[in-house]
This record gives structure tokens, sequence and C-alpha cells, in this order.
């Protein structure tokens, strides 16, 4: 944890010791009165937060016979930055199996794309999107934890659906309001498609060409498969919603390091790892 993010609701409110943000103050970074930690607003900005009290006290159970701590750490914060940006990059993922999809979803959020949209393809294993991940908040904890790893305040957003179709056409028509192929002022958007059957290229020669050829900002739409790959029926699919179908080399590789890798590329193309 290289940040503790709190809700806007949260500033300003003493923090339980029972609270794992507050646990790790203590116990890893061994913070104290008038100590200051990095802090930031889900959302908003990023700063410094310095502890105002300690309060560590026990109390006895109900009957008496039990004893335990309780009490509450209070800070006060002041924001120095917006923080970290997210970047114009969107990945579309076909889910992969949940253990997998943690890591996945810790490192989008560790890379600061933009939004992940998690699809059900048509070799992926179905059973997958009645996972907890799929149908609770815990997704969301996961991205949190890699926002609170990358020190950014900025959580990606997550989306879910039932079949690559459905996923490109939501894209296409402007879910969350925003076209693809106008993503946060970028009006121009680069579309890639991992594929280690028929890919045209690599993805490392179609970013470098492409960068080369386009002046200006543009975003950037990302495709990986599940672990059993794009069916020919996707693949045409994604051609003629303007994918390409590129290539990372002749290995096959995990679905959560796939989209890793190809994040990494994306953006380092793009210029925003530089």
């Amino acid at each position: 944890m290289n940040i503790c993010l709190f809700r806007p609701e949260e500033i300003g409110k003493p923090l339980d010791l029972k609270d794992e943000r507050a646990l790790h103050l203590l116990k890893i970074l061994h913070k104290k009165e008038g100590d200051t930690f990095a802090a930031g607003i889900i959302g908003g900005k990023a700063g410094r937060a310095t502890i105002t009290c300690v309060d560590v006290h026990e109390e006895k159970s109900a009957d008496g016979r039990k004893s335990f701590k309780k009490g509450s750490i209070s800070f006060d914060f002041v924001g120095e930055s917006d923080g970290k940006p997210l970047f114009p990059l969107k990945m579309i993922v076909g889910f992969p199996r949940p253990i997998q999809l943690k890591r996945l979803l810790r490192d989008m959020a560790g890379l600061g794309v933009s939004e992940i949209h998690l699809t059900a393809t048509d070799l992926g294993e179905k059973s997958y999107l009645k996972s907890d991940l799929a149908t609770s908040d815990a997704g969301y904890e996961m991205l949190l934890e890699g926002c609170e790893q990358a020190a950014s305040t900025h959580i990606p957003r997550l989306f879910m659906h039932e079949s690559l179709d459905e996923c490109l056409n939501s894209l296409e028509n402007g879910l969350g309001g925003k076209t693809d192929s106008c993503v946060e002022g970028f009006c121009q958007t680069v579309k890639a498609a991992l594929d280690n059957v028929a890919p045209a290229e690599s993805l490392v020669s179609f970013m470098a060409r492409y960068c080369g050829e386009k002046s200006g900002a543009f975003s950037a739409l990302a495709a990986i498969g599940s672990e059993r790959g794009w069916t020919e029926r996707e693949r045409q699919l994604l051609k003629a919603k303007g994918y390409a179908l590129l290539s990372m080399g002749t290995r096959v590789l995990r679905t959560e390091t796939a989209a890793t890798v190809a994040a990494s590329l994306i953006l380092g193309a793009m210029g925003f790892l530089d």
C-alpha cells in the first residue's frame, strides 16, 4: 500500500483501529502522532495526511470476562495534486479464471488503464461470469488494491458483458457517455485485438507504424481473448468493427499475462511510460 485511499465522506472522520488502513499505518509503517503518510480521496485529490491523535484503549466484553483493544486514528488531510490521471486505454478481456482475474484487475489498475470490459466469449467458461468477482464488489476491491499499490487516486471503471458482440456494440454506441471514436477528448482511436492464430502483424510493429502515421493524441482499445482464444466468428466480428488482429510473439500467454504485456506495450508506444 503506497497510498491510503479514502472515500470523500471519510475525510475528517477518525479511522477505526480495526480498519485495514489503520492496521497498515500502525503495524507496518509504525506511524505515530505527528507523523505523515501518503493519502488521497478516491476519484479526487492526492496529498499528505498528518496523524493528530492515536487513541488506543482497552474495553471489556459485556460479561467482563474478556478485554480487547479499541480506538481510532484521527488525521488531517491536505490535497496537493489532482492525482495521477488514467490513461486513454480501454481493455476488453475475455473472462479468465477468478484467481487470474484478481491479478489482472490489480495489474490493470496499477498500469492506469481507464476502463476494463470483461466479456464472455464463444470458447470461454460461462460459469466464470457467476463468480464473486463478477457479481459483487470484490472486483472493485481488486482495482482499489491496484491503485493503492500504484499510489493513484483514480480507479478504472469496470464493465461486464454477456458476449463479445454486446461488448463491442456497447463501446461503439458510447457506453458511459462517450463513443469509442472520441474518448476523453482523444478523437482518434487505435483498435487492437490480440490473436495467435491469424495475426496480420505484431503489436509492436503495428503500434510503431500507427504512432508514426498519426499526428496528435489518440486513445486505444485493446481486446484480449479468454484462455482458449477467439473463434473464427469472433475474429471476423473484431475485424468488421475495425480491430487489427495482432500477435505478441509465438508463445501462448495466460490471459492476465497477455493483458498486462499488451497494455504495457500500447502505453509505451503512446508515450505514457516515458
